[in-house]
C-alpha cells in the first residue's frame, strides 16, 4: 500500500494572461481556452499527488460565472479533493484579475477525475488524500458525494443502453 499525501502536496497554481488569440468576437476568452487550462493546472495536481501520468476520464460541474476580457490575467488554483483506488478528483477554482483596476473575482470552477497509469499503460493504485484543514475535509466529503453520484449515473446510462 502506497504513503498516504497531504492535500497540500497537490496544489498547483497556474496563471496565464489572456491575449488576442483567446478571445472571441465579444472580446472574451473562449470557453474552451478555459477549459484547456483547468484541465492541465487539474492534470499538474494529480500528477504530483500520484507521482504517475494521469488520463482525464471525467470534468464535472464546469461552471462559468463571469467573463474574462482581453488582456486580463486568469489565475487557476488546483488540488486533490479525493481518492479512490486508481482514481483522483481535483477540483479547480478559476479567478480573472483585471490588472487595470486591481480587481480580482471568481469566474468558473469545475472538478476533475483523473486516472494514474502504471508502466503498463493501465490504471494503478494511488496513494490515499490525508485532509488536514476544515476546507479539506469539507471538499473531501463533497468529493465523495459526487463520486457517488457520478456512480450511479454510470449505472443508470449502462442499464438503458
Amino acid at each position: 500500500m502506497l504513503e498516504a499525501k497531504p492535500v497540500s502536496d497537490s496544489i498547483v497554481q497556474m496563471t496565464e494572461m489572456v491575449l488576442p488569440t483567446h478571445i472571441n468576437s465579444l472580446n472574451s476568452i473562449f470557453g474552451g481556452t478555459i477549459m484547456s487550462w483547468i484541465d492541465i493546472a487539474a492534470a499538474i495536481s494529480a500528477q504530483r499527488h500520484s507521482s504517475r501520468p494521469v488520463v482525464t476520464a471525467s470534468i464535472d460541474a464546469l461552471n462559468f460565472i463571469a467573463p474574462v476580457y482581453k488582456g486580463w490575467i486568469v489565475n487557476l488554483l488546483a488540488s486533490v479533493n479525493y481518492v479512490s483506488n486508481t482514481s483522483m478528483e481535483v477540483g479547480v477554482r478559476v479567478e480573472a484579475e483585471n490588472p487595470i483596476k486591481n480587481k480580482r473575482f471568481h469566474t468558473a470552477s469545475a472538478y476533475l477525475t483523473f486516472v494514474a497509469l502504471g508502466d503498463n499503460g493501465k490504471p494503478t493504485e494511488v496513494p490515499k488524500i490525508i485532509a488536514s484543514t476544515e476546507a479539506e475535509k469539507r471538499r473531501y466529503e463533497a468529493a465523495q458525494l459526487r463520486r457517488q453520484s457520478r456512480l450511479e449515473l454510470r449505472k443508470s446510462i449502462s442499464k438503458n443502453t
